[in-house]
């Protein structure tokens, strides 16, 4: 656990629980008016819901708590091993309905509300998203750290304060403009800080060598550039169960507020600039990397969170246990999320070595056996490479030990396989070329006991192709854990009615168990619960539509199939793909092919990332082709395309309710997991689908019958890339003609000559490595497979609760479970409250 200020000299000390806050009505009211007036000076005159909302947050958050300083005394003095999760990305969203859902209190504070004249779900609104992350890899820390609460085991998460989050998403003239997301305008109510708990961490400087009074050789790191981790501890409940867990996210602030001395000469620009200069680092949520200055700072982050996430867990061991790290990798765990936090690795052995005087060998035995790497993605550019001349200019002492731990790496390679230099610099940490590059994801798997993937096929492709060589070497490092999501955010909080329906058929456990949502099953074949689950999913569907109409004006009717992909805009997630089917169903609108028709109203979400030009372009397209088709009166409600802006949690939240298919179409052997695809399964959405990613388990859960498979698979993509021929594809492809004859002639963009030109030249290259044409025929008879089925409304909505009631596996309680029995072996700790 984090240092706390908790925590007592003598952890075996009879501790007395603190007496419990009320959990009725009247004390909800009591509270709330308390704050309300007193802490933030508001009347009956103020309008604003956001102090409303502030002052029920600050009544939920006592209740928080309590329960926060019970846990953290029950692990102190279980002497409990513990995990940190240590994540560059939390996408955390709103808080308020997760602790009221957690807390077991929506009911009451409901009614509390009411009876003030307020509107809980005006107060939910207020709050602002906590965009603390950019897509999946963020929103699985954020459901993982609610599964770890609510499993009641002891991990804190690790992270970074971003004062600007995943920037706001604006459309203007179809294309993205992005606004900064100043989430931390208000203040954070959910948040304390911690200055106790300070750290400092170094950047620039040098080393000095020098041979300690046992003649071994030591190094110093010496005339740095610190920068304080001052810590802000977030509350993490676990769903009534008394556990709540932390999340500790680390702001950089200067070691001095600014330079008197400059400022006394006049000179205020400059006596400022340490200050300003710190903070940046932990202003802005992943920096733009394409210049120099733009590596660095992302740099910064990444090691302030290690650097900062190390010192406090050591600080903890020493107070505690001393210099002695006989037992330290017994009692603690660091799983790295994603490559970004892998200089942990490094900074471990710094500080065992350089700062507690461990000896080589030592501390790479406690590093080897406390570290454990998740890796999230197939694409090798996404892996983070660092220059070697960045490195020794910021982290000196840091690529020192880069280079120490490659070569001992390297001899334990040339001892297994003698004289393969192949092999060799295949397998180095450090790239050799034009500039010398660090494979961070290399010193991540070298440094880890444990590698791991997050689906099924990831995991396989991982060993068989990214990291082959290392497979070969440790295959007993390597291992899968299929990701999920949390329910309780993603069904019980964002569908309550759907949720309520589940619970009155077949009890509550599902929440804490999703696997009993397999008790559905036989119901499926009621026609009166699947009529209440018709009308669930069409009031969710109306939902949709308000909160679409509310945010973007789009008119769309509730009868049609809602047909949804939301997720990061990327040329492999292939959007393109499916505005192309778009674009087809106009087509064959406009030459009268209407027979049996479904009417469709597609909406596709999500953000591009800012140096991401292709991505943008896609944004644009998805609009110009939109303002076309919604705007004929030939197309009326038949087909509609809306683009939802600024995607993010709280919307997703309105939208996988309100969703009939889900459109999961990446390049087969490309998407590592999803989990947008199980927030929509569980929801009751059908699947149409590659073999990619989590997709392939989806399948296996929900059975073929119930999923819409289209497109090559991993094998086929590869074989096919050898004479990968598209315009050959098209020319055998009527409806693949009509397509691109409106795309060539300039149809969506008739004012705009050529501006899609890079877009219809990358689907029609030869080394399109998304193979978007070469799918778009298969996609074509799978969607119409789809408009077959749901005309059929009893067809339909029983795939749907067939789908709800095969989505157990995919819940982050059963991830979690996963890693804790074969990776972290953590004792749960029951709290008494």
């Amino acid at each position: 656990m984090p240092s706390s200020i908790f925590q007592k000299s003598n952890p075996a000390a009879d501790i007395t629980l603190l007496p419990k806050l009320g959990m009725s009505k009247k004390e909800f009211i009591a509270d709330f008016k308390h704050y309300y007036s007193h802490r933030l000076g508001r009347d009956e005159n103020c309008r604003s819901p956001h102090y409303a909302y502030e002052a029920l947050s600050m009544a939920i958050s006592d209740r928080l708590v309590e329960r926060w300083k019970n846990t953290y005394n029950a692990c102190r003095i279980q002497n409990c091993k513990t995990a940190f999760y240590l994540s560059m990305e939390f996408l955390m969203g709103r808080s308020l309905s997760n602790a009221m859902l957690n807390l077991g209190v929506n009911d009451i504070v409901s009614e509390a509300l009411y009876e003030l004249g307020l509107d809980i779900e005006e107060l939910i609104d207020a709050e602002p998203d906590a965009g603390l992350g950019n897509g999946g890899l963020g929103r699985l820390a954020a459901c993982f750290i609610d599964s770890c609460a609510t499993l009641q085991l002891p991990v804190t998460g690790y992270g970074l304060r971003y004062e600007y989050g995943m920037f706001c998403q604006n459309i203007e003239n179809g294309e993205q403009v992005e606004r900064p997301d100043h989430w931390l305008r208000n203040g954070n109510v959910w948040e304390i800080e911690r200055p106790e708990y300070t750290h400092r961490v170094k950047f620039g400087g040098h080393t000095e060598s020098h041979i300690d009074e046992l003649g071994r050789k030591r190094s110093t790191w010496v005339n740095t550039q610190d920068v304080l981790a001052v810590p802000y501890d977030t509350p993490i409940p676990g769903y009534q169960n008394g556990t709540v867990n932390t999340l500790r996210l680390w702001k950089a602030t200067a070691t001095e507020e600014f330079n008197l001395q400059e400022f006394n000469a006049g000179d205020y620009a400059e006596s400022v600039a340490e200050k300003n200069t710190a903070e940046n680092i932990t202003m802005v949520l992943y920096p733009n990397d394409a210049n120099e200055n733009g590596k660095a700072l992302r740099l910064q982050q990444q090691y302030l969170l290690a650097s900062a996430s190390l010192q406090d867990v050591i600080a903890n061991w020493v107070g505690r246990h001393g210099n002695d790290f006989t037992h330290f990798a017994d009692k603690n765990c660091f799983q790295l999320n994603d490559t970004h936090p892998s200089i942990a690795v490094a900074e471990l052995m710094r500080l065992l070595v350089d700062i507690h005087g461990l000896d080589w060998d030592e501390a790479w035995r406690i590093t080897r056996k406390t570290m454990a790497y998740t890796n999230h993605t197939l694409l090798p550019e996404a892996l983070e490479r660092w220059s070697v001349n960045l490195m020794q200019s910021l982290l000196p002492r840091l690529m020192e030990i880069i280079f120490d731990i490659n070569a001992h790496f390297l001899a334990e390679v040339s001892a297994h396989w003698p004289g393969d230099f192949d092999r060799m610099r295949r397998m180095s940490i450090i790239e050799e070329g034009h500039e010398k590059q660090v494979r961070m994801a290399y010193l991540a798997i070298v440094g880890s006991f444990s590698v791991n993937g997050v689906a099924e096929l990831h995991s396989k492709l991982l060993q068989e192709g990214l990291f082959k060589d290392f497979y070969d070497f440790w295959p007993e490092k390597f291992n899968n854990k299929t990701n999920g999501v949390t329910p309780r955010r993603w069904l019980a909080a964002c569908n309550p009615e759907l949720a309520e329906l589940i619970t009155d058929t077949i009890g509550d456990g599902w929440v804490t168990n999703l696997s009993e949502l397999e008790k559905l099953k036989p119901y499926a074949d009621d026609a009166k619960f699947r009529q209440k689950w018709y009308e669930l999913q069409q009031a969710s569907k109306q939902r949709l539509i308000d909160f679409n109409k509310e945010e973007h004006g789009a008119e769309l009717n509730v009868e049609s199939l809602f047909d949804v992909q939301v997720k990061r805009i990327h040329e492999y997630k292939r959007q393109i793909l499916n505005v192309l089917h778009v674009i087809h169903l106009y087509e064959r609108i406009k030459r009268g092919d209407t027979a049996n028709w479904t009417n469709r109203c597609v909406l596709i979400g999500g953000k591009a990332a800012p140096g991401y030009v292709m991505a943008k372009k896609t944004i644009k397209f998805i609009n110009n082709v939109a303002d076309v088709i919604n705007h004929d009166p030939d197309v009326g409600d038949k087909l509609k395309l809306v683009f939802l802006p600024n995607y993010r949690v709280s919307a997703m939240e309105k939208i996988c309710p309100g969703a009939d298919l889900s459109e999961q179409i990446s390049t087969a052997g490309k998407e590592a997991s999803g989990t947008g695809n199980m927030k929509f399964m569980m929801n009751g959405a059908l699947t149409i689908g590659t073999l990619d990613g989590a997709n392939i388990e989806i399948r296996e859960e929900v059975g073929d019958e119930n999923f819409f498979l289209f497109g090559l698979t991993e094998e086929e993509v590869e074989e096919m890339r050898q004479d990968y021929n598209p315009q050959a594809i098209i020319d055998e492809d009527a409806d693949l003609q009509g397509v691109m004859r409106l795309l060539e002639c300039g149809h969506f963009n008739q004012f705009e000559p050529g501006i899609f030109d890079d877009i219809i030249a990358s689907i029609m290259s030869p080394h399109d490595p998304w193979m978007t044409i070469a799918d778009f025929r298969s996609y074509i008879d799978a969607q119409r497979s789809v408009e077959e089925a749901y005309r059929d409304k009893e067809r339909w909505t029983r795939m749907s609760i067939i789908n709800t009631a095969s989505s157990g596996k995919f819940s982050t309680d059963r991830t979690i479970s996963d890693y804790n029995e074969n990776i972290w072996k953590l004792t749960p700790v029951k709290v008494d409250f």
